[in-house]
């Protein structure tokens, strides 16, 4: 069972050491990362020099599942933007949301303006 679903923000947190890191670690295991966000996550991480294949080692042994993005995923996606557009969400931020809300599991990120949103969705912000 999917106890959350991470944001990119939240696992280059927990994997670079930065602030918030250690609440991301507590959701760790059973929790899952969106294909969309973890292409983000490793895209920001090569940036800073990770080795994108350490990294996923490391989340899957952590318990993080990578979810594939549905079909259903992406009508959400597109549904949230009238809903979410005032705060520029980029279509990934998006995705982590849409796949909380079909596995019924929080949103963790490190993005405090997504707590500013009525979505039906519980967000988690790590600092």
């Amino acid at each position: 069972m999917t106890s959350c679903v991470l944001d990119a923000s939240a696992v280059l947190a927990y994997g670079h050491g930065e602030a918030g890191g250690e609440v991301v670690g507590a959701y760790l295991e059973e929790s899952a990362i969106s294909a969309v966000n973890w292409s983000e996550t490793l895209r920001r991480s090569g940036e800073r020099g990770v080795d994108g294949s350490q990294l996923a080692v490391a989340m899957r042994e952590a318990g993080v599942t990578i979810e594939p993005f549905s079909e259903a995923d992406a009508e959400t996606t597109a549904h949230l933007w009238a809903r979410t557009r005032h705060l520029r969400l980029s279509l990934a931020d998006r995705a982590c949301l849409a796949l909380a809300s079909r596995l019924g599991v929080p949103a963790v990120t490190a993005d405090r303006a997504w707590t500013t949103l009525d979505l039906g969705i519980e967000v988690v912000c790590i600092r």
